[in-house]
């Protein structure tokens, strides 16, 4: 993120054409300049070319599995000041993109006060009361703006000689920018015209930066002019460029010099939906014709995964409510099969909200179960997902650390999906790599390490412990499962070790790293 610049003034035009059509004079509400056609989107037609809307993340769990001591992981270019109204719900109505830019941009500016932006997301959604079509818009944007925000945070910052005040100021620009910039090969999901009249009209509707409109409107319109030029000069500086912070950029280099590259684009790409089909209810070839009776497009792309063509939101997914499937990376489906797992056996799923791979162990063997997670809120969802699927477990709540919960019988299996910095499923949550610093990751393999340590006791002997983290750092996984197999003598089991982010027609998964250890006979 670019450091706080001071005052806040348009910097004189640069000249220059964009070689487009020019942007249409920003008019209140919406309404059409003359001669142009009505706007296209949410508050009109459907905008041009398919709007996918992204699924709501099904895991949320990076954010409390940050260190507690620490603040704000955003770098501020500004700081979100006491006054400013977050949950101030607009006269705007609900299906027009003004109010989709207003959502999306509080959500913007709450992230950057520290919050999670699944959670951001949901307090916007109650606040402005956004029925579920307003909803769909308004996380789309979100995620499309958080994905550039690097690059548009620099593109402001050349337009502007200050940080635009308030934050959610800022965010409402850099949804604008999100739309009107998409990435390459992507195309325009608005009519450059509407967003510019909308997101004007977005910031005519909020008291705390009403006064902008003006502004808003200047630094639009002089990127629709100006674009080759302005995209040509953010592009010089390496955080435009990949849409991370530096430190990530020089940590992912250093990790893995000949894959850095690639390493960063997956993370910057939507990703898929895909399913882990319930072979207690179905079969892999059998779902697929399912879907091809709703009109979805789908492959095999793991022995129980199958990823959709085109995502859609859960509600459509056929088998969904009943069972069928559930949603799960293609990578994370990894981790019950490597268990190695038997009927009759005692099984610990710890840290396991919100379930996904608990209700993998079910469907693959009838064992008894403990689905534990220190988060007693997120155990909800572990009961939830189970009972959607039919599945039973002991669900309980306590740290992974602790003995207090344990009931002193050794199990014979052990997942540890252990916390971590989640820097291998940035694609799925676009916002970790603002929010997190660079010493989290030694603050959450120290903790890693307690757990692993803690659990060891609590498996039988020849039992097997599958240590799994969704984290690129090697500190946190290859380092961290040699040092775990020193200290305890643990036996090291063929795993896959660090899978790096794949997007693609070929492998499509998450960064995530697997070692399996297994203990000493008696």
């Amino acid at each position: 993120m670019t450091e706080k610049r001071p005052t806040l003034t348009l910097k004189p035009k640069a000249g220059g054409r964009n070689g487009g059509k020019k942007a249409g004079p920003a008019r209140p509400g919406g309404a059409p300049g003359k001669g142009q056609t009505a706007p296209r989107g949410p508050g009109g037609t459907p905008p041009r070319g398919p709007q996918q809307v992204e699924p709501a993340p099904r895991d949320a769990g990076y954010a409390s599995s940050r260190p507690k001591d620490e603040g704000a992981r955003l770098r501020h270019s500004h700081e979100v000041k006491a006054h400013v109204q977050l949950d101030y719900s607009p006269d705007l109505r609900t299906d027009s993109l003004a109010f989709a830019l207003l959502g999306a941009a509080s959500s913007l500016a709450r992230v950057r006060a520290g919050t999670a932006l699944p959670h951001a997301l949901a307090e916007v959604f109650q606040a402005y009361d956004a029925p579920p079509q307003a909803r769909g818009a308004i996380q789309d944007i979100a995620y499309r703006a958080m994905r550039q925000l690097g690059r548009n945070e620099i593109l402001l910052s050349l337009m502007t000689s200050k940080a635009p005040e308030p934050a959610m100021l800022a965010g409402l620009l850099e949804c604008a920018l999100a739309l009107l910039d998409p990435p390459e090969g992507s195309e325009p999901p608005y009519e450059a015209f509407t967003v510019v009249d909308q997101a004007v009209f977005a910031s005519s509707a909020h008291p705390d930066f009403a006064h902008a409109r003006a502004m808003v409107n200047a630094v639009l319109r002089r990127f629709l002019r100006e674009r080759e030029q302005l995209v040509g000069a953010a592009l010089r500086d390496q955080v435009a460029q990949w849409n991370y912070p530096q430190w990530w950029i020089d940590s992912v280099r250093t990790a893995y010099p000949d894959d850095w590259q690639a390493i960063l684009q997956a993370g910057n790409r939507q990703p898929p939906l895909t399913l882990r089909v319930n072979r207690r209810k179905t079969d892999v070839d059998t779902y697929l014709k399912t879907l091809l009776a709703a009109g979805m497009r789908a492959e095999q792309v793991g022995p129980s995964a199958v990823r959709l063509a085109q995502a859609v939101n859960v509600a459509q997914v056929p088998g969904f409510a009943d069972g069928l499937v559930s949603v799960q990376d293609a990578g994370a489906q990894l981790a019950a099969p490597l268990l190695d797992l038997h009927d009759g056996m005692r099984v610990l799923d710890a840290c396991a909200a919100p379930g996904g791979k608990s209700g993998h162990i079910l469907e693959t063997a009838d064992v008894d179960l403990t689905a534990l997670d220190a988060d007693a809120r997120r155990l909800v969802r572990v009961d939830q997902n189970l009972q959607r699927l039919g599945l039973s477990a002991t669900v309980k709540a306590g740290a992974a650390e602790a003995t207090d919960w344990w009931d002193g019988r050794q199990y014979d299996r052990i997942l540890a999906d252990v916390p971590c910095t989640a820097s291998g499923i940035v694609r799925r949550h676009p916002d970790i790599r603002w929010l997190r610093r660079k010493s989290d990751t030694h603050q959450l393999a120290t903790l890693s390490g307690k757990i692993l340590d803690n659990l060891w006791q609590m498996l039988r002997p020849d039992g097997k412990l599958l240590f799994v983290t969704c984290s690129l750092w090697p500190q946190e996984s290859e380092a961290q499962a040699a040092a775990f197999a020193a200290r305890h003598g643990a036996v090291r089991l063929d795993a896959p070790g660090q899978l790096l982010p794949r997007s693609g027609a070929g492998q499509d998964h998450d960064g995530l790293f697997y070692a399996l250890f297994q203990k000493a006979g008696a």
